[in-house]
C-alpha cells in the first residue's frame, strides 16, 4: 500500500515513517514549504531548513524517496490570512486546526493520490478506527499528554479514511526508545511548540505586518460599561488575557469579552470569566449525524483544556448548543469546541459566543 508521510523533521514524524517501513509499506516521504521566513528572519522550532535536511536524512536512512513541495500560496490563504482576519476582529484563533484539515490532508492528500498513494500518514498523536461499515471513527492517542485529536475534529470522511497516525498508539517516551533503536538522529531533537509561522513570541507583530494594524481601535471598558481606557486595535487582545491590557487598577483585572460592534474591550475580575455555555457553528458530527439531539459528553474548549460534563444539542444550520455542567473559565469565540465520548471524538466546532456569566 502506496503511503505518502508528511515529515517535518521531528521525532514523531520520523517514527512513523520508521513504524510504516517496519511493516513494509511503500513510501514516500514529504515536507511542504508553508512559510517563507525570508533571508533577515529568525525560525521557530519547525519549517526550517534544518528540519528538512532532517527529514531527507531520516528518508534516506529508512530506504524511501523524499520530496519537498512548496504550500506557501495555499498555507498563507487558508491558515494565515484567517488567522490574521480572527484577531483583528476579536477572536481567538486556532491555525492547526486549519492547517489539517486544509493542508496536511487536503492538498497533501490530493498530491499523494497523485502519486499513486492511498494514505497519508502523520505523526499526530491520534487514533483512526475503520467500522465495517465504512465508516472511518477518530479516537484520542494513547498518551494522554500528547494527544492531538483536538487538532483533527475538522477531518471529513474522506481526510480520515486515509489517515494514518502510526505513533498515536504510543507515549511520547516510546517514539524516543523507537528512534533510538532505529538508529534515527532526530531522537533527542526538542519538540516545536510554537506556531509555526509566528516568529518571537509575539503574534501581534505577524498581524501588524500583513494587515498594517490590529484591527478596530476602541474603548476599554468594565462590566458596567464605564471607560477605563483606549486600545489601539482589537487583535491585541484574547479572552482570558491579564497582562498587557495597559490600564491600571487595584484588583486583578480580565478580558472578559470582545465586541467587535462596537471596537470595545470588556474587563472585569477573573470570576466574570466563567461562562455557562456557549454557542458552536461549523459543527462536523464524526460517527454519525446527530441533529436535534441532545448528548452528554466532555467538551475540550481550547487544546490544554482537560475537558468539561456538558449536554451538547445539535442545531440546525452545522450547529450546537453547549451547557456545561460548571461554568468555564475563558470561552473564546474563535476557538474550537471539541465533543467526546470517552476516547472517541465525537465531533467538534467553532465557539461562536460564550453565555453570560450568572450575575453575582
Amino acid at each position: 500500500m502506496r503511503t505518502v508521510v508528511a515529515m517535518s523533521g521531528g521525532v514523531d514524524s520520523s517514527v512513523a515513517a520508521g513504524l510504516l517501513a517496519a511493516a513494509g509499506r511503500d513510501l514516500i516521504g514529504v515536507s511542504l514549504q508553508t512559510y517563507d521566513h525570508g533571508p533577515d528572519r529568525g525560525y521557530g522550532r519547525c519549517c526550517s531548513p534544518d528540519d528538512f535536511r532532517d527529514a531527507r536524512r531520516v528518508a534516506g536512512k529508512l530506504g524511501f524517496p523524499y520530496y519537498v513541495f512548496d504550500e506557501e500560496e495555499r498555507f498563507a490563504r487558508d491558515v494565515i490570512d484567517p488567522f490574521v482576519a480572527a484577531y483583528r476582529s476579536g477572536r481567538t484563533p486556532s491555525p492547526c486546526i486549519l492547517c489539517n484539515s486544509e493542508v496536511k490532508f487536503g492538498s497533501l492528500l490530493d498530491k499523494a493520490r497523485a502519486l499513486g498513494a492511498s494514505r497519508v500518514a502523520t505523526g499526530h498523536y491520534a487514533r483512526v478506527r475503520r467500522e465495517a461499515g465504512g465508516r472511518t471513527l477518530l479516537l484520542r492517542g494513547r498518551d494522554p499528554d500528547k494527544d492531538q485529536s483536538y487538532f483533527l475534529f475538522g477531518l471529513d470522511q474522506d481526510q480520515l479514511g486515509a489517515a494514518d497516525f502510526p505513533v498515536g498508539e504510543l507515549t511520547k517516551d516510546e517514539v524516543r526508545a523507537e528512534a533510538r533503536r532505529l538508529g534515527l538522529a532526530v531522537a533527542d531533537k526538542p519538540e516545536s511548540q510554537e506556531i509555526c509561522f509566528v516568529e518571537g513570541s509575539s503574534y501581534r507583530e505577524l498581524v501588524r505586518e500583513r494587515a498594517g494594524d490590529l484591527g478596530p481601535s476602541g474603548e476599554i471598558v468594565t462590566q458596567e460599561g464605564v471607560r477605563v481606557g483606549a486600545h489601539d486595535g482589537l487583535g491585541g487582545f484574547t479572552v482570558g488575557q491579564r497582562r498587557g491590557i495597559g490600564i491600571a487598577s487595584s484588583e486583578a483585572l480580565y478580558v472578559i469579552a470582545i465586541d467587535p460592534a462596537s471596537s470595545r474591550v470588556v474587563v472585569g475580575p477573573d470570576e466574570a470569566l466563567r461562562a455557562p455555555g456557549c454557542l458552536v457553528t461549523g459543527v462536523r458530527w464524526i460517527p454519525a449525524d446527530r441533529t436535534g439531539d441532545t448528548v452528554t459528553c466532555d467538551v475540550r474548549i481550547r487544546h490544554r483544556h482537560p475537558g468539561a460534563r456538558a449536554r451538547v444539542t445539535a442545531l440546525p444550520g452545522a450547529r450546537a448548543r453547549v451547557a456545561f455542567d460548571e461554568p468555564q473559565r475563558a470561552v473564546a469565540p474563535g476557538q474550537a469546541a471539541v465533543f467526546y465520548d470517552g476516547e472517541l471524538v465525537l465531533g467538534g466546532g467553532w465557539i461562536e459566543s460564550a453565555a453570560p456569566a450568572a450575575a453575582s
